[in-house]
């Protein structure tokens, strides 16, 4: 069976985080296992609380998934500290991990910072040249290359000089500033937009982590990377367009939105 794992945040409300990786990569077919960096406090109106877990045990998580059963894929998303960062990269190259996904999560859809400044650090220096794809959203790749991004040209920029700089593809997302559906991807072979339904729906809790993890489970199942992408983003169409509402805030997506509902008789 096809495998794929998540490194990244819990999320109590089930939103986005090890949740929405683990609903994703299930209605995909894959197979999905986690190793969790943090323990977050939160619900669609906020994050309270942060707990991370230490190196030691992030270490061990790995160890126990690699020795058992080697993932196709891995995702990584939420990492708070650089400790953390240092320890999945080491462990990353220790196992040879292929197809490696990494949305560099740095602030929450409401808002609240889930990252230190050191870890952004090193995440360019440790984790960034070994990923397959970084999927940066406008704010994230405006930190990663100090540039202000307004326009689709000022997209493309940013994807290229993010991809030469740590040796990857990028996949740069508008739908902050910009635009509200176009990614723009970039590959040494040249650069593509993938041009997306606008969707009007206000409850966008994990739409980063739902993609990202989508894109693994593709690559998990051996598309290419541009197909990958593409069936990824119809996928979180579809999940935004289910138009779930739940929270007083920006609610979650409905990852099931494919899965017809089985009534118990």
């Amino acid at each position: 069976m096809v495998t794929a794992l998540t490194i990244a945040g819990s999320d109590s409300s089930g939103g986005a985080g090890i949740q929405a990786d683990i609903k994703t990569m299930t209605v995909h077919g894959v197979y999905a296992m986690s190793a969790i960096t943090a323990l977050t406090a939160q619900n669609t109106t906020g994050v309270s609380g942060i707990y991370e877990v230490s190196p030691e045990f992030l270490a061990k998580q790995l160890d126990s998934i690699f020795t058992d059963i080697p993932p196709h894929a891995v995702k990584v998303g939420m990492v708070s500290s650089a400790e953390l960062v240092r320890v999945i990269a080491q462990k990353l190259r220790e196992y040879g991990a292929k197809k490696i996904v990494v949305d560099p999560v740095m602030v929450s859809t409401s808002g609240s910072r889930l990252i230190s400044e050191d870890a952004v650090e090193t995440l360019g220096r440790e984790l960034f040249p070994i990923a397959d794809l970084l999927t940066p959203n406008i704010p994230e790749a405006e930190v990663l290359t100090g540039m202000s991004i307004r326009t689709p040209e000022e997209m493309e920029q940013a994807a290229r000089r993010i991809g030469e700089r740590f040796d990857c593809a990028v996949l740069c997302k508008g739908g902050h500033q910009v635009n509200s559906a176009n990614d723009y991807l970039w590959q040494k072979s040249g650069g593509c937009w993938f041009y997306g339904e606008r969707i009007q729906n206000p409850n966008t809790h994990g739409t980063g982590c739902t993609l990202s993890s989508a894109i693994a489970s593709n690559l998990a199942k051996g598309l290419t990377l541009e197909e990958a992408v593409k069936r990824a983003k119809q996928y979180l169409s579809g999940a935004l367009s289910a138009m779930l509402d739940l929270g007083k805030g920006s609610g979650p997506l409905d990852h099931m939105f494919a899965i017809h509902n089985i009534d118990a008789e």
